[in-house]
């Protein structure tokens, strides 16, 4: 495979592993605020069931940055993409999964991240060494 081959299936696996950490994430840190069965428990135990789910988040997101580096981001690159998926991922998951409305502020905060994007992937790919 060509390095532009190359390139574009690490950013495209970084980008998809990326996406399904997020899941991961979210549900360890929201889901037990919206499950009625699970508001009966300790802390300690809210605590082990979220580590629990966030193990598969590392699982995805520790390979997920390391296909990211690959292709070529830096990490500033890294941390943006990482934060516009978080985001992106948040806005659908809080509507649809935990009932709550969409609010004007979580578009502004999608156009700032746009334009966080903007300036931080003008450049093109260029790792820091």
């Amino acid at each position: 495979m060509d390095a532009g081959k190359t390139q574009t299936w690490s950013l495209t696996w970084s980008i998809a592993l990326l996406v399904a950490s997020n899941f991961f994430m979210l549900s360890a840190w929201y889901l037990h605020l919206k499950w009625d069965f699970l508001k009966s428990k300790t802390l300690v135990v809210i605590i082990l069931i979220s580590w629990g789910i966030a193990l598969f988040e590392y699982i995805l997101q520790v390979p997920g940055n390391r296909y990211g580096h690959a292709a070529g981001m830096n990490f500033g690159q890294l941390k943006i993409l990482q934060e516009i998926i978080t985001l992106g991922v948040f806005v659908p998951v809080s509507f649809w999964m935990l009932g709550e409305p969409l609010k004007w502020n979580y578009l502004a905060a999608a156009g700032c991240m746009v334009a966080a994007a903007y300036f931080v992937f003008s450049t093109g790919f260029s790792q820091v060494k």
